[in-house]
């Protein structure tokens, strides 16, 4: 359904799943363990993983905040995209590796919802991309903001809402849970 001619396959993004993004997070424990499932799924599937790394005064490239959660690691071959800003496609050569990939639906997976899980999945039905968001393997922080504050579970639970279902004219956004998931 996607609006990228000549484009078919499916690639899996992870992003931001660093040390200094998920300290803290939501379910944090249960999430990792999801994205871990769809991770070995893509590769049982042969599917593309494309692994994102966000970098800021917090996280400097190559501290210890910026790596990639134990029990995580990209294998040879598979792509890693540094952004320094909420989407993964802003100021980066994500687009450009999908391409070369022949990919036209995203399933996304990380942290932080509210932020750039959010960003990036806009920007990938903004750009032509089918997305699947695997509800229950993006994770975020609660916080307070303005005068209010938003629970990580409300900001999660928002998204997934949010995401189901939604579309854009010639491509569509779903959610499904890990177990689910299937390339």
């Amino acid at each position: 359904m996607s609006t990228l001619v000549g484009r078919d396959k499916t690639a899996l993004l992870v992003i931001d799943v660093q040390n200094g993004v998920v300290e803290g997070a939501y379910n944090r424990e249960s999430v990792l363990a999801n994205i871990k499932t769809a991770v070995a799924k893509a590769r049982a599937a042969g599917t593309a993983i494309v692994w994102v790394q966000h970098s800021d005064e917090e996280m400097p490239i190559d501290s210890e905040a910026w790596q990639i959660v134990d029990g995580l690691t990209p294998e040879a071959g598979e792509p890693r995209v540094r952004k320094v800003f909420k989407s993964s496609f802003e100021a980066t050569d994500l687009e450009e590796i999908l391409a070369g990939l022949g990919v036209s639906h995203v399933v996304i997976t990380g942290a932080q919802t509210n932020n750039c899980v959010r960003h990036t999945t806009h920007a990938a039905l903004e750009r032509g991309y089918d997305v699947t968001l695997v509800s229950d393997a993006h994770t975020t922080t609660g916080y307070e903001w303005a005068g209010h504050t938003i629970s990580a579970q409300e900001v999660v639970d928002e998204t997934n809402d949010n995401f189901g279902g939604y579309g854009l004219p010639g491509r569509g956004a779903r959610t499904v849970k890990a177990e689910a998931l299937s390339f």
